[in-house]
Order: structure tokens, then sequence, then C-alpha cells
């Protein structure tokens, strides 16, 4: 062969040869644009689309709307005084949901404004936000907003504020299926309801009250902007915290929400040019339970579960408990701040202020309790518990463990003028019916003696004495005797007409001595029925309530006419004569700031002295003020002689009289007369005839009282103890209950004297 022959050869062999290696190299490109080929990249797109479709058909399968979140349903229960100023709240959550209703439009669609401008049209879920949070989420970036009002609703309402892909989806699903299921007004009220706005504030009703002072149904729209910008950083917000830089930013969220309601055609342009920044209050510390707060809530909520449970709302207490501890209630007490504070510093002036535990150990153990009530409204404006709820729990004003003691003669006499009684001659009983008033006297029925002969005080006898002499000095002997004559059971029944507790109350001579337990409350209510002429007062605390979910309607405090008004009247003019002449003459008739205030009451002091009072009333006030004594370490009732400095024991015309003039002459808009309907006249007077004489048994008198009106000399000191019973070691066990006609002298001490020591006491 050839050289040329050879070469063609070669040049055959390598054009040969090439095609093998070009043929390997194009196979391998050509398999892997067979792999990924653009049919085979958009099907697999496809595919995992319809993969997380499909996925996300399950979990919307799966996950369901759950129950709200237990937090986010904690409410307060929010208490008011008459004039629906804050008195209190209460509860883990300063919360009060409103209904949208009540908050006005603007408002409303500042929120919307705010946070989510197209939640009116959107399906509720903002699919580029979730997506968005999603991967800051797993790429561990953090939270990320974009949410959606519905969105942020389920997170506070449904879920929890936790950062994690599980709970995001959740979300998404849970709000696509609240979006359909509610309407936006529903989603939108939750959303206020429920998200936090600072200073303690959950809701728009607490942040309303936290930064302006009013509540949500009274925003404006300047003010709702702000509330709505606050959400975005509610601390960085805060204009009384704020830093420059904090202020300068909720200035530009605030324009940012006033501008977006513009735009969205919710707000006048013009309007909005004409809007001033409304710079929130100063914050203020929520009221606690110290001092009288906690007596006045804890006597509302008593009321209130009463009423649940009466209306048929819960079915016992122990639900009632349970449906407050809920919260969500407004209640608004009938307390009078100005009357409040006027009954606390009358009890701070004339008793508190002269206990000394360090100088009288007795000192520590005197309680003292009070009711005022309107006797026209039955509205209970001011209540005093005790020295300070969170140090004496127990409510002086409500505890009905202590004796009435003669706060309960007047309604012996009322039951005896409204059956139209007589003594056991045949007298009528009226004001100048003369009884016995001989001290430790048998008490007769039908000619027999019944084995009941209680002492008068200090074991005086007055002979013959009329019925208004012995309500005036509260001879025990006189009431023993009108029980009888009158029937103990229709006493009873008198006591339970008047607003008393009967229950369990014996039909026994004992009882006109007063022995029933009875509350300041209970007793402020019986007089004031009296004052209002028989109708029947039933003291209220509450004067509304109000609740999103339902209704508490409370009945009507004034009733019907329980007793004559003749009866009512004539007790009053009696018990006028008690202040003008007789056991509350000191503290009350000669006080400067009486300006000639027509007053009628009743002293009080019990057995052993452990319990003394004074219950009196003008025709626009009744008060009922008690002094309790209790041992401050074992609770028990142990007598009170000697405290507060008076010279033997605290009479009920003492430092209860003295509580009860500094505030009721302190509070008087004017001076009033009663309008009384009555044959028996003025109190005060002597029986212009010859009264009718009931011809009991009676003994030989020690003093012939007089009804002349008493003179401003000084009397010798007789209120000296018996020497028996000597007050430093052991007290008398048997105080009788007159008012001996030595008394001690009036004053002009602001707002009253000393202790009277003709005040009444009982066995």
């Amino acid at each position: 062969m050839g050289r040329a022959e050879e070469r063609r050869a070669r040049q055959r062999g390598g054009r040969r040869a090439a095609p093998q290696g070009r043929s390997s190299g194009t196979a391998g490109r050509g398999g892997i644009r067979r792999l990924f080929t653009w049919k085979k990249i958009l099907g697999t797109f496809f595919g995992l689309c319809l993969l997380g479709m499909g996925a996300f058909i399950v979990l919307y399968m799966m996950i369901d709307i759950p129950e709200g979140n237990a937090d986010a349903e904690l409410q307060s229960n929010v208490y008011e005084y008459s004039d629906g100023s804050i008195m209190a709240r209460t509860g883990e959550r300063n919360r009060e949901i409103v209904d949208l209703a009540k908050v006005p439009k603007d408002v409303q669609r500042a929120f919307v404004a705010a946070e989510n401008k197209s939640f009116y049209k959107d399906s509720g879920v903002d699919l580029r936000g979730t997506a968005r949070g999603l991967l800051n989420t797993v790429s561990g970036k953090g939270a990320q907003g974009g949410s959606t009002i519905t969105q942020q609703y389920v997170k506070n309402y449904y879920l929890t504020q936790e950062q994690t892909v599980t709970r995001k989806l959740k979300e998404l699903v849970i709000s696509l299926k609240l979006d359909r299921e509610k309407s936006k007004d529903y989603i939108l009220a939750g959303y206020i309801n429920t998200s936090y706005y600072g200073r303690g504030a959950y809701g728009v009703q607490a942040a309303a009250q936290a930064y302006y002072r009013v509540d949500a149904e009274d925003l404006t729209v300047e003010q709702g902007a702000y509330l709505a910008a606050l959400l975005q950083a509610p601390n960085q917000y805060d204009w009384a915290i704020a830093s420059d830089t904090g202020k300068r930013l909720v200035q530009e969220r605030w324009n940012y929400v006033l501008d977006n309601m513009v735009e969205q055609k919710w707000l006048d342009r013009a309007d909005r040019q004409g809007m001033k920044f409304p710079v929130p209050e100063e914050p203020k510390a929520a009221p606690g339970m110290e001092g009288q707060t906690g007596y006045l809530v804890e006597a509302a909520n008593a009321a209130l579960k009463r009423q649940l449970v009466a209306q048929g709302t819960a079915e016992d207490m122990k639900q009632a408990d349970a449906m407050l501890d809920l919260g969500g209630y407004t209640v608004t007490l009938n307390i009078d701040k100005k009357k409040q504070k006027a009954l606390e510093e009358a009890v701070k002036t004339k008793l508190t202020s002269k206990l000394d535990p360090d100088k009288r150990e007795v000192d520590a153990d005197v309680q003292a309790g009070a009711v005022s009530v309107d006797p026209k409204t039955g509205a209970v404006v001011a209540m005093y518990g005790g020295v300070d709820y969170v140090k004496h729990y127990t409510n002086n004003a409500t505890r009905d463990d202590y004796q009435a003691a003669s706060t309960f003669k007047p309604v012996i006499l009322a039951a005896a003028v409204d059956q139209d009684a007589e003594t056991q001659d045949g007298v009528p009983i009226t004001a100048n019916t003369l009884y016995d008033g001989t001290s430790e006297r048998p008490v007769l029925d039908g000619g027999k003696e019944v084995g009941f002969a209680p002492p008068n005080e200090d074991d005086r006898s007055y002979g013959d004495i009329t019925v208004q002499e012995a309500m005036n000095k509260s001879v025990n002997s006189v009431f023993a005797q009108m029980g009888i004559d009158v029937g103990m059971t229709e006493v009873v029944g008198t006591a339970g007409e008047l607003g008393m507790e009967t229950e369990g109350m014996e039909a026994v001579p004992a009882q006109t001595l007063g022995s029933m337990g009875a509350s300041p409350l209970e007793m402020a209510g019986v007089y004031a029925t009296l004052d209002n002429h028989g109708k029947k007062v039933t003291p209220a605390i509450v004067k509304s309530v109000e609740h999103k979910d339902r209704a508490v309607e409370f009945p009507d405090p004034v009733g019907e006419q329980v007793i004559s008004r003749e009866a009512a009247d004539t007790v009053t003019s009696v018990l006028t004569g008690v202040v003008d002449d007789g056991t509350a003459k000191t503290s009350v008739r000669e006080n400067p700031l009486r300006n000639g205030q027509e007053v009628a009451g009743k002293t009080g002091t019990s057995d052993n002295n452990k319990s003394a009072w004074f219950t009196g009333f003008t025709p626009e006030l009744v008060t009922s003020v008690g002094l309790f004594g209790e041992d401050a370490k074992s609770g028990e009732q142990v007598p009170m002689y000697e405290a507060a400095g008076v010279d033997y024991r605290v009479n009920g015309g003492g430092p209860p009289a003295e509580i009860w003039a500094a505030y009721t002459f302190g509070v008087m808009d004017e001076v009033t007369e009663f309008d009384l309907d009555t044959k028996q006249g003025n109190a005060v007077k002597k029986p212009s005839s010859s009264p009718s004489v009931s011809q009991s048994p009676s003994g030989t008198p020690s003093d012939e009282p007089t009804s002349e009106e008493p003179t401003t000399e000084a009397p010798p000191e007789t209120s000296a103890p018996p020497s028996s019973a000597p007050p430093s070691s052991a007290p008398p066990t048997s105080e009788p209950s007159a008012d001996p006609t030595t008394s001690a002298p009036p004053t002009f001490e602001l707002p009253g004297g000393p202790e009277d020591p003709g005040d009444d006491e009982e066995q």
C-alpha cells in the first residue's frame, strides 16, 4: 500500500473512530435532557401543588373551630358608684366585653383601617403574609406581621401566641372556616374585645377607660384611632411612658389610620384635616379592695347572686358564684360618693380616732357598722363595714349576730297601734296610755305571771308612766308588758312585715328586750318602713346590673303597705321624743348643726354592753349605727365597758348617736319636717288631758318622771356603776333599761357631747 493509500486509510479510520467518541458524549447529555424536561418539571410542580392542596384539604377537614381560649374569656367585674364613676374592678383580667353595637361605627372602622383595610371583602386570610410568616418561622427569623383581623382574632381567642408552623397552619384553617361561618361584625367584635391595649387593659371597653376615662360607646374617632394604633405596640405607644421616638411613631400610626379611613371613604377629608391628636389621660391605678371598697363590693355581690337565683338564671348559690367568677358584670351601686365619704369621716371623728388599744385593751375589741338608706327609694346611699376590709373581713354593716336591744321597742309599739291592741284592762294602747314602770315587775298575762320580770337600767323604777315617756327613757318593764298585751305572735309578725328576719325567732316575752340578732342594714330597713309611712322598704345596695349575655332585673325596693300609716306615723311621732327628751337628747338635740331639723330615733344597749345602737331618721334619710364588742383575737362577743374613754358603759346615746348626728347633719341639703298622720300629737308635750291608765299591778316608784323639757344645768354625777359590778373586773350581768332623770348636761361640742349615762340596756 502506498503512502497515499495509508494516509487515506488513517483518515477514514479517524473519521470512523470519531463518531464513536461523539456518540458517547451526546448520549450522556441527551439522558439529562430527557430526565429534566420542561414537561417533567411542570408535572412535578403541579404534582406538588396537588399534593399540597390535598394535604390542606385533609387539614381543613380535620381541624375544627375549637372552643374559645379560657384566658380570652376572662373578664373583670366592674363596680360603680351611683354617679357611674368607677369604684373597683375585680377578676384576673381587666376586660369587659361589649357588644359591637355599643362601639361607634367610626371607631369600628378605625380598627379596620389600622389592621386590615380589605377586611370586609377578604376571605379571612392573607395568603402572602401567612406564607411569608411560615418561611420566617422555618428560617428562624421570628414573628412576621401581615395577618388579617380574622387571623389575629383566631390567634387571640382560639389559639396561643406561640410562633410555630403548626400554630400558623391551624390559624389559617380556622380563619377560613370562621370567615365562612360567622359574620364580619362577629369577628370584629371578638377582635377588639380580646386584644391587649397596654395598661393592663384587655378589650376596647377597658382600654377606653384606661386611656380616656370614658366608656367605649363614648369614644371619638380620634380616640378610637389612637387605640387602634396602640395594638401594634401597646407599651411602646403608650403616650404616658413612650420615648420621643415612640411618641413620633404612634402619631405617624395614628395619621396612617385616619388617612386609610379617608381612602376607604369612611371619613370625610375635610373632617380629617381638622382632627388633632387626642393625648390620653395619665395612668390611674385600679381601685383595690382596701378600706370600705371591699365591704361595698362584697355586699353588692351577695345581692347580685341572690337575684340570679331568685330570677332562675342560676339554680343555686354555687352556680351563681361560678357565673359571677366568669366576670363581665357592670354593677352600679346606689352608694352616693359624698355621703359615703361623710359616713366614713363621722366614724373616724367620733369613734376610731378615740380608740387607743395601747391605753385601754378594750379599745381593740370595738367594731362599728352603719347603713344609710333613702326611705323614699330604698337606696343604700352609704355603708360602713369596718375599719378596713383587708384587716377585718366581716362586714359589720350586714352581720346579724349581735342583739338589736332597745331598737326593737318601736316594733312593739307599731304592732300595738296597727293591731288596735289593748292593755290587760281593755284600755287602748296609745302614746298616752299609762303603764307601771316598776323595775322587775312581773309580766302578767290574763292576771297570771308569765315568769318574766325584767329590770330597768340601774334597777330604776318609775311608777305609772306614759308609753311616750317609757319610750323616751327606754323602760324595759313597760315594753315587756306591752308585748304580752299585744301578743308576742303579733309582735313577731309585725317585725317580719317591717323587714326583720324572723325565721327562728321565738314569740316569747324576752324578745321584747331585743334579744334577737340584727344587722344595721336590717334595722335601717325597719325604720325606713316607719319613715315611709308603713310602706315596706327593703334596703337595696345595687342600683342596676349589666351583662352582655343576660339581663338581671331587681325588684322595686319600695313595696306595699305593711302596717297602717297611722301606726307608722304614731311610732315616728313617739320616736321624736327619744331625740328631744330622751336617751339621745345629748348627742342629737343640742347639736349645733341640727338647725331645727326634725329627727326621730331610738337608742339601744344590749345585755352586758356587747352592742350599742342608734337608729335614727329624718324625712329624707334613715341611718342605723351599731357598735359591737368583738374580741380582736378569738372573734367572740365581749363587753365594751369604758371603751373609747367613756366613764362606764358604751351607750347607744353616746358614740353611735354622735356618729349619726355628725353624718346626718353634715349631709343635709335642707331642713325638713315630718308629714305625720297621727292622733298622738307632739311627742314631747304633756298630754292635754288625763291619759288612760292601765290597771296592771304597779310597784312603788322610786322617782316620778316628768315630760318637761330638760334643763341645761349640770346635774350631780350619778352614773357610777353599781358597786356589785365594777366595770374594771366584772361588768354587771343584768343592765336594766331606763334613763335616769339625772342625765349628763347637754354640750355644744361638734357634733355631739359626751356619752349619755341614761341610755337603755337590756338583759
